[in-house]
């Protein structure tokens, strides 16, 4: 089934089609990669190797596997048959020929892992994750409320098949996250993962302690370290790390811990309505966590290769997002309120205190409909994030 919202990152893998030997598209499971991949590589066999009679046959003779699928084909979650890598350098290696092969995987860690062991200089890496902003407006989808937005979640499938969202994320547990799961470490007790899951979503935007969280879950630290490394390695969740440059202070050294999407984020927290979310006492973590997921989504789909990072220090003064540049710093606040005052800058004031003489940009990134140009400072739309990052 072709999309109904075209994707930002289509021409981008198009253009590598005749640079590289090898592409390969990751990212979370149901974020679009094998109908986008159908679209640009319209002319490709396709092969997907969850199809158990292609992994076998893959897995048992990948040399006769790859004879009879040479040029011109999409292998889909090929991370499942590692075997496979080595025999693409030498074929990649002999040919010559661009745009040769063409992988994909929701399994970022074994996919990694096999391209860099086998295929570093051969590949072309991107990532696909779940819809951003910019991509829902230009289809006009996007939700005209940040409560709206935050509780539907941005996956294609809710917006293509306009899937409920509480049934869409129930059915994406139990069909998706917890059979990589149990595939990865072989997890007996999937009630107590589950609790794990939600465990993290109650921390959402917070910073990360491995030991409250293993002993609130019961599990050791080895464990929760474990199980939080798939669950970043299946695009559930990433960590922003902190600034370390101390500027003369303490500064805190553990990351934070978000979601890649709010609407999976809502539904292990038990908020099944927008009016629940509006009462709930999450509301500014969900959606200072929509936003830093949408940079997240932003870097990997204009291809910035951005960092970003927060500032804490010992004081538990906070920027809730900074990116360095070659000046000095542009820094975020995030702030659910729809009201601007002069409260919300004083975090930003004090950090550009304590990085003089760095120069500093600030930006106020909030949830109501108008962005304001002021002295100081950016006030920018939640809605409009993309649009003042392109305009630059």
């Amino acid at each position: 089934m072709s999309s109904l919202i075209k994707r930002r990152i289509t021409s981008l893998v198009a253009s590598q089609k005749t640079k590289f030997p090898i592409l390969a598209l990751t990212g979370p499971r149901q974020s679009g990669k094998t109908t986008l991949l159908k679209e640009i590589f319209e002319n490709y066999q396709y092969v997907s190797l969850e199809n158990p009679n292609n992994r076998l046959f893959a897995k048992e003779d990948p040399l006769g596997f790859l004879n009879q699928y040479h040029e011109k084909v999409i292998l889909d979650e090929v991370q499942r048959v590692p075997e496979l890598f080595s025999y693409l350098q030498e074929r990649v290696d002999n040919s010559k020929i661009m745009g040769q092969y063409i992988l994909s995987g929701s399994q970022n860690f074994h996919l990694l892992n096999s391209i860099t062991q086998s295929l570093a200089g051969r590949v072309a890496l991107f990532k696909l994750l779940p819809l951003d902003f910019s991509e829902l407006k230009e289809a006009n989808l996007l939700p005209e409320t940040y409560i709206a937005a935050a509780k539907k979640g941005f996956y294609p499938a809710i917006y293509d098949r306009d899937i409920e969202p509480n049934i869409f994320y129930k059915n994406y547990i139990q069909t998706y996250i917890e059979k990589d799961v149990t595939e990865l470490l072989n997890i007996k007790d999937l009630k107590l993962f589950r609790t794990f899951l939600s465990l993290c979503a109650g921390r959402a935007g917070q910073l990360l302690n491995f030991s409250a969280l293993a002993n609130e879950c019961d599990i050791s630290r080895n464990t929760a370290k474990a199980w939080l490394s798939i669950l970043e390695s299946s695009y559930i969740v990433f960590l922003l790390q902190p600034y370390h440059n101390n500027f003369n202070k303490r500064v805190v050294k553990s990351p934070k811990v978000y979601f890649y999407d709010t609407g999976l984020l809502n539904y292990l927290l038990g908020i099944k309505t927008e009016e629940a979310l509006i009462e709930n006492r999450l509301k500014g973590n969900i959606f200072e966590n929509m936003i830093i997921a949408e940079y997240q989504k932003m870097n990997h789909h204009l291809y910035l290769d951005q960092e970003y990072y927060f500032w804490q220090d010992s004081n538990r003064n906070e920027v809730d997002m900074l990116m360095k540049n070659d000046s000095g710093f542009s820094i975020f606040e995030v702030k659910a309120t729809q009201t601007v005052t002069s409260k919300l800058f004083e975090k930003m004031d004090l950090f550009e205190k304590v990085a003089a003489p760095a120069k500093i940009g600030k930006t106020l990134i909030y949830g109501g409909k108008k962005d304001e140009n002021r002295t100081k400072y950016n006030v920018t739309s939640w809605k409009n994030i993309f649009e003042d990052e392109e305009n630059k």
